[in-house]
Parts: structure tokens; C-alpha cells; sequence
């Protein structure tokens, strides 16, 4: 295994460039193996859990679903904080900053952004308790490819631009999921859950975000500062392909739910805006879908 971990490593640099020596020995981040391990049995248990669900009923998860949400919810307040902070007092640019010119502020960058890659393996959580709960169709495929590939991504990122522009995305991602995460752990106590109602402004600040990574990233690009341009363009492919995912789910779910609402109080058919009529799920009601 060593043998094998020496040669894969030799190959990335070889593709990549040198890695980033400040992060080595940090937990998780000195072989890709691991990770990719972590994701292949997120991907097995998405598979195989709701054929195991299949006969049984589902579970609640109520109180472990307030902790966890609170839990992240914290996690997420502290790296936005650590991460703007830090830009901040470290004199970051905002169009464009390098990995290695502001070193006391890289190191607390860094530590932030490590957080962050590992906030993405608790996520996977996120999925297990839709499994558990048998909400199978919030088991999307934006959900999925979104968490699966977070953690593998942001491996990379950890070892060769662990710190300097890569603090932008990361910080405004740990905002929304502040709001995010806070909003689940409400919704999952029925006394408070009727008075929730900024969950559709969820993926529209979902879609402010990864716009605002897009402008900030191609100014690096525009005005280079010696951050690695493959990256930025990588990055960049990214988000294009997350505003598709979102804004598509975005229109399914609140879109077209506005427009066959619409339709059937034209047609004389009572609109049952919360998704129930006289105690009667509405056929029209859309099933709410979490993304992240």
C-alpha cells in the first residue's frame, strides 16, 4: 500500500505540480486513497440503503436530526468567521491572492479550509438521514453529485492551494450553510416548524453564491497574481456546472408548483398552499428537496 501511495503521489505532482508542504502530515490530507475509499462507501450506502429501507419503517432521527443540524450550523459560523477574519486582517485581495505572501494568515487559512474538507465527510450525514427516514427523493442526483464530489475536490485543494484565493468560495459556501443548517435543525421541531418560511430563498442564496465565486475567481484570472490558472478555470467549470443543477431544481420545485397553483385556482380548484387540504395532502404540493 505504501508502495502504491508513493507511486500515485509521484504521479499527481507530476501532473499537478509540487504539492503544498505546509499541510503535510495533516489528517487525511498525505494520500488520495483514503478519500476516494470514504466516497466509494458513501456511494455504496446510497445504493444499497433504501433497498435495505425497502420493507422496514422508516425512523425518526428527531432529536439527533436537531444536534446534527446545530452541530454544523456552529461548525459552519466558525470557519466563515476564522476565514473572513483572517482575509481580512491578513490584507487579502480580493481579485487576486497568492499561496504564499501573506504567511501567518495562509497558516489560519489553511487550518480553516482543512475544517472545511473534512465538513464535507460529516455531510455525508445529510444523505444517511434522508435514507433513514425513507425521503428517498430528496436522494437527488444535484445532492449526490454535489456531496460526492466536495470532498474529493476540495482534497486537491487542500493539497496544492490550501490557502490565498481558495478562501473565497469556501467562505461564502460556510454563510449559506449557516442559514442552511440552522433552518433544518428548526424544521425538525414540529412546534417551530409553521413559522419557517425562508427555505425557497435557500437556493437563491445557493445561486448568489456560486455566481459571486464565479466573478471573484475570473478576476484572478484577469488580474493574475500567481495563483495557478488551471484552478481558477477548474473552478470556475465547477460552479457553471452547480448554477445548471441548482437553477434547474430551483424551477421544478417552486417554479412550476407557482404555476400549477396558479392553474387550478383558475379552474375553481381550492390552491392548498401549505400542501394540505382539510387534513389531505394536495396533489399539487411539491415534495420539498434539500440541496446543499
Amino acid at each position: 500500500m505504501e508502495t502504491f501511495n508513493h507511486k500515485l503521489n509521484t504521479y499527481l505532482e507530476s501532473w499537478l505540480g509540487p504539492r503544498d508542504q505546509r499541510v503535510r502530515g495533516w489528517l487525511l490530507l498525505d494520500n488520495y486513497p483514503p478519500t476516494f475509499a470514504l466516497t466509494v462507501v458513501y456511494l455504496l450506502i446510497v445504493w444499497m440503503g433504501p433497498k435495505y429501507m425497502k420493507n422496514r419503517q422508516p425512523y425518526s432521527c428527531r432529536g439527533l436530526l436537531v444536534l446534527y443540524n446545530l452541530g454544523l450550523t456552529l461548525l459552519s459560523f466558525y470557519m466563515f468567521y476564522e476565514l473572513v477574519t483572517t482575509a481580512w486582517h491578513g490584507d487579502y485581495n480580493f481579485y487576486c491572492q497568492n499561496t504564499h505572501s501573506a504567511p501567518e494568515a495562509d497558516n489560519k487559512i489553511a487550518s480553516a479550509l482543512w475544517w472545511y474538507y473534512f465538513s464535507k465527510l460529516i455531510e455525508f450525514t445529510d444523505t444517511f438521514f434522508f435514507i433513514l427516514r425513507k425521503n428517498n427523493h430528496q436522494v437527488t442526483f444535484l445532492h449526490i453529485y454535489h456531496h460526492a464530489s466536495m470532498l474529493n475536490i476540495w482534497w486537491f485543494v487542500m493539497n496544492w492551494i490550501p490557502c490565498g484565493h481558495s478562501y473565497f468560495g469556501a467562505s461564502l459556501n460556510s454563510f449559506v450553510h449557516v442559514v442552511m443548517y440552522s433552518y433544518y435543525g428548526l424544521s425538525a421541531i414540529p412546534a417551530i416548524r409553521p413559522y419557517l418560511w425562508w427555505k425557497k430563498y435557500i437556493t437563491q442564496l445557493q445561486l448568489i453564491q456560486f455566481f459571486l465565486t464565479i466573478f471573484q475567481t475570473s478576476c484572478a484570472a484577469i488580474w493574475p497574481c500567481g495563483f495557478s490558472i488551471g484552478w481558477l478555470c477548474f473552478q470556475i467549470s465547477y460552479m457553471v456546472t452547480l448554477v445548471m443543477l441548482f437553477a434547474n431544481f430551483y424551477r421544478q420545485t417552486y417554479k412550476k408548483h407557482k404555476g400549477s397553483l396558479s392553474k387550478e385556482h383558475q379552474n375553481g380548484a381550492p390552491a392548498a398552499t401549505n400542501g394540505h387540504a382539510n387534513g389531505t395532502p394536495s396533489a399539487a404540493a411539491p415534495k420539498k428537496l434539500r440541496v446543499d
